[in-house]
């Protein structure tokens, strides 16, 4: 069967008498949408702040390939094996972004016997989050036009206005657009653009607010603009725009809670793509979820050189959150990519194309073990095609390199499919763990990125022209001590997505950044990169349908 369909044979459970169950939460704290899904109050959240913590669980990944890692299929899978050796564990995972769901990706909601469910809501729509993101964002910059067009009090340099509009969908042709036009009844004519919506700073803060009132000051904090004669900065709260953005995202800082196909809870909230964005769920989610269960397992986006480093650098930084252990999830198939394998290629055993990909493993392993200094394990997803042999090589190949690696089969049998992987994690969690970051606040902001770049992936330098070096020089005097957010391709440790495995030596050059002041970081936009995806030539949307009973079909 295929993913959805396994989903929509789910036996679910009522949300509010599992969550009574389970977390003993009076129904009162929970405002469903539907049967199988609710978001939580935040009265509740708050009531949990003198709970102890539970562990932290990492679940990261390889470099990405076209072929597919399986992360939030092993998070899932990994939850529902905690829960089934007996730990009381929660899941906290990003919600999907319909960009994907119709592009290339499709769903993320995991898959196979691994999923969160109701996995066609998750994937499109949910309970409307990323539409009130998208919302308040717009109604921002709807008032910086709307303040110019009346007279521009605040002297708003229209030719310098950074911030951009924004679509949940991958739309080429909105990346650079022209608005204004038709004549002085509609504004000033200026060039602007759109971004997706997960690429949003609004996302950024409503996924590292710790608090309605922290949104709501965070949002105030957004620069719209300079100067046109001293080139200050000016705020949304100058614009006394941040009020109305945060009334738009009153229900969409509430996280939302699912379960699991074998009925375990999980938190599903916030944005992904860690290419381009954090690449992690809410902070308020992960903090509420430490409270609630003694292991909570949370995903990055993307390969660890993307989502992990992201994770640890600006979430943890920023959240006061310790990892106890990283999952890096594998797949024979991805390794051979790494080797130079094509696609249609991967379920052919090919034991060289592995050798040469192993060195992909080896420096997301030493990242993970050195540069974080976190316990790891690596989980193989397991795939039908995967040969004895090409495993042994790999869990060999791993051992060398300090850590186990365990053959993961959840994705065909559940819970049951990943209980070595849980005992193994709960394990590494009991040792004491003293992660790190990779770098200091107190670096320069170029000195931060220079440092991903060469310990993280192997780069020699970074390079930008005289701007850029200039720009980052003038925020390093007033924001120094932001983290950074390195918006790269996924598909390699270089700028270049064609050098797979790990390449070393080369040069990441730095063509863009941007100042996130209300989220508390500063992005470098590294080769190509864009922050408005497009969709392939057979897009994935071509495949979705509904029935005439209202059942959705194609949604993989």
């Amino acid at each position: 069967m295929t993913d959805l369909e396994i989903a929509q044979q789910a036996k679910l459970q009522p949300l509010l008498k599992l969550a009574e169950s389970r977390l003993n939460m009076d129904p009162q704290h929970l405002e469903p949408y539907g049967h199988y899904k609710a978001k939580v109050s935040l009265d509740y959240l708050n009531s949990l702040k003198n709970q102890k913590e539970g562990h932290l669980i990492l679940v990261t990944a390889i470099s990405p390939t076209p072929a597919g890692e399986g992360k939030t299929t092993t998070t899932v899978g990994l939850g529902d094996a905690l829960n089934l050796i007996g730990k009381d564990a929660m899941i906290c995972l990003r919600e999907p972004s319909l960009g994907p769901c119709f592009g290339v990706k499709g769903g993320a909601a995991g898959g196979g016997h691994a999923q969160i469910v109701p996995m066609e809501d998750i994937n499109l729509h949910f309970t409307g989050d990323f539409h009130a993101i998208g919302a308040a964002h717009n109604l921002l910059a709807a008032m910086i036009d709307n303040h110019i067009h009346h007279g521009n009090d605040l002297m708003i340099d229209s030719r310098t206005i950074p911030w951009r509009r924004v679509v949940d969908m991958n739309d080429r042709a909105l990346r650079n657009i022209v608005v204004g036009l038709g004549g002085t009844a509609n504004g000033f004519s200026r060039e602007d653009g759109y971004d997706i919506v997960v690429a949003s700073e609004v996302m950024a803060i409503l996924c590292l607010s710790k608090s309605l009132e922290d949104l709501k000051e965070r949002l105030g904090r957004i620069i719209v603009g300079y100067t046109k004669s001293d080139k200050k900065p000016i705020f949304a709260a100058d614009l006394k725009a941040h009020g109305a953005m945060a009334a738009l995202l009153k229900d969409a800082i509430k996280p939302n809670l699912v379960q699991t196909l074998e009925n375990n809870l999980a938190f599903v909230h916030g944005g992904p793509f860690a290419n381009i964005a954090h690449g992690c769920n809410t902070l308020m989610a992960t903090q509420s979820a430490l409270k609630m269960a003694d292991y909570v397992v949370t995903e990055a986006g993307f390969g660890a050189d993307l989502g992990a480093e992201k994770f640890i650098d600006i979430k943890c930084r920023k959240g006061g959150l310790k990892p106890s252990v990283a999952v890096l999830v594998a797949t024979i198939r991805a390794l051979k990519f790494q080797g130079g394998v094509v696609k249609a290629d991967l379920g052919k055993e090919n034991i060289a194309a592995l050798e040469k990909g192993l060195e992909n493993i080896k420096r997301h392993l030493f990242n993970i073990t050195q540069h974080y200094n976190l316990p790891c394990v690596v989980a193989i997803n397991h795939f039908t095609q995967d040969t004895e042999a090409e495993v042994q090589i790999l869990q060999e190949a791993c051992q060398s390199f300090g850590v186990r690696a365990i053959v993961a089969k959840h994705w065909a049998h559940g819970s049951v499919g990943a209980q070595e992987l849980a005992h193994e994690v709960v394990r590494l969690a009991e040792q004491s763990s003293h992660f790190h970051f990779v770098y200091e606040d107190s670096l320069s902001l170029w000195d931060k990125i220079k440092t991903v770049a060469q310990k993280i992936y192997g780069a020699t330098d970074i390079r930008a022209n005289s701007k850029i070096k200039k720009q980052l020089e003038a925020w390093t005097q007033d924001y120094g001590h932001f983290p950074v957010c390195i918006a790269k391709n996924q598909y390699s440790f270089s700028t270049d997505p064609t050098l797979l495995g790990a390449p070393q030596g080369h040069i990441v050059d730095i063509n863009g950044v941007r100042i996130a002041h209300g989220a508390g970081f500063v992005v470098a936009l590294a080769g190509d990169i864009m922050t408005m995806p497009g969709l392939p030539k057979v897009p994935a949307a071509e495949f979705v349908d509904v029935t005439a009973d209202g059942r959705i079909k194609g949604l993989f």
